[in-house]
C-alpha cells in the first residue's frame, strides 16, 4: 500500500522542529555559566601501565567534559597500552593523526596499511600513523606505549577519517636527543624561555608540526631553571618522560606584579605519568631536585595553528622587576 505524501503543514513542522532562539548576551559565551565545561587539569598516574594484563588503558574525561568518550580533551584521546613479552595488542581509531611514543620495551608495529608497514621500536622511539592504519604491537619484552590520537575530535565533527595526510613516520629516542643536543649547544639557547626541540614532518612546513593535527614537543627542564609562565588556546596533554621530586608545573589563570604565576596549581612530575595542561592557562615549569628532567607535551596546535587561533604568548621579566606579555619565545 503506497503511503500518503506529508501534508505541507506536516512537512514544514518537521523542517522547524529543532530550530531555537537565543539571547546574544545569554549565548554568546556558553563557557562563564557552565554550559560547555571546561577543560580541567586532571592527573594519571603511571602506575596505571605498571601492572595488570595486555590491554588499552584510556585516560579518560570525558563525564568532566561532557562529551561522548573515550576522550582525555575536547579533541584528542590519550591512552597506556600495556604489553606483556610476547603478546600482541591492536589498536585502531577513527582519527587522522595517531602518535605512539615507547615508554619502555621494545617490539615491532606491524600496520595493515597497503604497505603492510612494519616499524620495530625501543624505549624512546616515538612513530605517527595516519588516517585507516589499524596496528598491531607485539612486545619482545615487558612494554609500556603512549597513544595519543584525535578520533573525539572526528566524533564531534560526525565526520571519517579516510584520507592520509602523511606516511607512518619513525622518530629514533638518538635522533630526537640529538636535536635536542643541538638546540642545547646553540649559544644563543640560553636566553631561550624553553630549551626544548618541536618534532616535525616535511609535509608540514608552513605549521611546523608532526601531523596536520597534533603537535610533539620533546624538552629538556635543567637543574635549577624556572621556565617562565606561558599561555596558549591548544590543550596540552603532557607525558613526563623522566623527573626527579621537586620538578613540577604550576598553572594559574593570571600573573602576579612580578610575572610569576598567582595562586597556582601545582602538578608535580612523576615519571611516566600524564597530566593535562588546560587551555587559555598560564603555566610555568620548576626543576629543584637537582637533576635535569625531560617532558613530552602533546597538543592539538596543529590544528590551532591551522585556525590561527594558538594565540601562544610568554612572560618576560622586565629590568625593573616587573613583566611584559610577548607572542617571541626567543
Amino acid at each position: 500500500m503506497l503511503q500518503p505524501f506529508p501534508s505541507p503543514e506536516d512537512e514544514l513542522a518537521r523542517l522547524v522542529e529543532a530550530a531555537r532562539f537565543y539571547d546574544y548576551r545569554v549565548a554568546s559565551n556558553p563557557m562563564a555559566d557552565g554550559g560547555v565545561p571546561a577543560v580541567p587539569g586532571v592527573r594519571f598516574p603511571a602506575s596505571l601501565h605498571e601492572q595488570g594484563p595486555t590491554r588499552i588503558l584510556p585516560l579518560e574525561n570525558s563525564l568532566l567534559l561532557g562529551c561522548q568518550g573515550p576522550a582525555t580533551t575536547p579533541s584528542l584521546s590519550a591512552n597506556f597500552l600495556h604489553v606483556h613479552s610476547g603478546d600482541a595488542l591492536a589498536t585502531d581509531a577513527n582519527a587522522t593523526s595517531q602518535l605512539f611514543f615507547v615508554i619502555r620495551g621494545e617490539g615491532v608495529s606491524r600496520v595493515a596499511d597497503a604497505a603492510s608497514t612494519v616499524i620495530s621500536w625501543s624505549a624512546g622511539d616515538l612513530f605517527t600513523l595516519p588516517a585507516g592504519s589499524p596496528a598491531t604491537h607485539v612486545a619482545g619484552e615487558e612494554t609500556a606505549i603512549y597513544w595519543v590520537h584525535d578520533e573525539p575530535l572526528l566524533r564531534h565533527l560526525g565526520a571519517a577519517a579516510t584520507q592520509q595526510r602523511f606516511a607512518p613516520t619513525l622518530y629514533r629516542h638518538s635522533a630526537i636527543r640529538d636535536a635536542l643536543d643541538a638546540v642545547l649547544n646553540d649559544p644563543e639557547s640560553r636566553k631561550a624561555n624553553r630549551l626544548s626541540v618541536l618534532l616535525g614532518n616535511h609535509l608540514f612546513p608552513r605549521e611546523m608540526t608532526i601531523t596536520h593535527v597534533l603537535w610533539a614537543m620533546f624538552g629538556i627542564l635543567p637543574v635549577g631553571v624556572v621556565q617562565a609562565p606561558h599561555r596558549h588556546q591548544s590543550v596540552a596533554v603532557d607525558f613526563v618522560v623522566d623527573a626527579q621530586p621537586g620538578c613540577y608545573t604550576m598553572v594559574g589563570s593570571k600573573l602576579a606584579d612580578d610575572g610569576s604565576i598567582a595562586d597556582g596549581e601545582r602538578f608535580d612530575w612523576e615519571p611516566h605519568s600524564v597530566f593535562v595542561t588546560p587551555p587559555g592557562l598560564w603555566h610555568s615549569h620548576h626543576n629543584e631536585s637537582g637533576q635535569p628532567a625531560h617532558i613530552l607535551p602533546i597538543q592539538d596546535a596543529g590544528l590551532h595553528t591551522y585556525l590561527r587561533t594558538l594565540s601562544i604568548l610568554f612572560s618576560r621579566r622586565t629590568s625593573d622587576g616587573g613583566h611584559q606579555v610577548v607572542d617571541d619565545a626567543s
